[in-house]
């Protein structure tokens, strides 16, 4: 039980003195070694110029994106993680000039391969995870390596969030309606509840994807959509049948065969949760949508205690694992 816990500890989530403007990324400070270790493993070089200690920007950008923790295990399992100081001299100067980097400056990612040839274009002035994440994948397919599922996911979640609106519809059953509802494309969320003394889905989609009209039209081929609504003040011209959202009252066992699940312990963003929810409704394999960290976590629940084993469905996904965290090190 100690060897299983103390495995979570250093490689599920591994500790680290980082300052703030690092965020929780386990960095190389060595440039040479580096490059071999890339070699050595097929993998590309993050490089991540940064200002140690820095401004608000520098401090902002390790806070909220290289804390993220799918954006920390892509950038450890599958890359090279290597910080520069833009704001030192010695070996940190050396790669600053060969870079041809600004010193003093915003965070810079540049991610190169063994030959230390670009693969993807510098990162400068977009700090934010989407910019990252894009990053990431791109040079993953430039370097003819795999995109991992659960990263394309963390993609297609955060392009929803500044494009994402909500609706809900009645069926005879919504737990039927969650698991056909989640096949569809576009849609990155849903909810299972009461609204109108009918039972309802809450339904949030990417409006770059698809819209109310195309989701209902699907659901209603599956036979699990009856009546939309739609949020109070939003226009009927959306959909020229629906009627206002009234009281809601959430589900307690949303996500219905998830919820029946011991992989409802494991903290997953929502998109994450809908496709896992719909794998196990079809008896298929839900955990080709986790990392490889939720995967170990999920294998080794047995070395939580049982008050830790809460269900995370519907929380918050980083306050959720870093609610595991401290479990686990406690």
């Amino acid at each position: 039980m100690y060897t299983i816990l103390l495995s979570l500890i250093t490689a599920f989530f591994p500790a680290t003195e980082n300052p703030v403007e690092l965020g929780n990324v386990n960095w190389m400070r060595n440039y040479d070694k580096a490059i071999q270790l890339a070699e050595q493993e097929n993998k590309p070089v993050f490089v991540f110029f940064q200002e140690v200690p820095g401004c608000a920007t520098c401090r902002n950008y390790g806070q909220n994106v290289m804390t993220h923790p799918l954006i920390v295990e892509a950038i450890e399992n599958e890359f090279v993680p290597l910080a520069i100081f833009n704001n030192k001299g010695g070996d940190d100067a050396k790669i600053l000039k060969k870079y041809k980097e600004p010193s003093w400056n915003n965070p810079v990612v540049r991610i190169v391969d063994a030959d230390e040839k670009a693969l993807t274009n510098r990162l400068a002035g977009n700090y934010s995870q989407l910019g990252v994440v894009d990053a990431l994948i791109a040079s993953l397919v430039n370097n003819g390596s795999a995109v991992p599922t659960y990263l394309r996911l963390l993609k297609e979640e955060l392009e929803a969030t500044s494009n994402q609106s909500e609706f809900a519809v009645s069926m005879y059953c919504f737990w039927s309606g969650e698991r056909e509802i989640a096949g569809i494309d576009g849609v990155v969320s849903t909810e299972a509840g009461f609204m109108d003394g009918r039972e309802v889905v809450k339904v949030v989609y990417d409006e770059d994807i698809t819209s109310v009209k195309d989701i209902y039209k699907q659901a209603k081929a599956a036979n699990v959509a009856q009546n939309v609504y739609l949020p109070k003040g939003e226009s009927k011209n959306v959909f020229k049948d629906a009627k206002q959202y009234s009281s809601y009252r959430k589900d307690p066992e949303t996500k219905y065969y998830l919820y029946n699940s011991d992989l409802k312990y494991i903290p997953m963003l929502p998109i994450q949760e809908l496709r896992v929810n719909r794998a196990l409704a079809k008896r298929q394999d839900p955990t080709e949508y986790l990392s490889p960290r939720q995967l170990e976590l999920f294998d080794n629940l047995s070395s939580l205690k049982t008050k830790h084993k809460k269900n995370r469905i519907g929380t918050d996904f980083k306050s959720s694992w870093e609610d595991i965290a401290k479990a686990v090190k406690a």
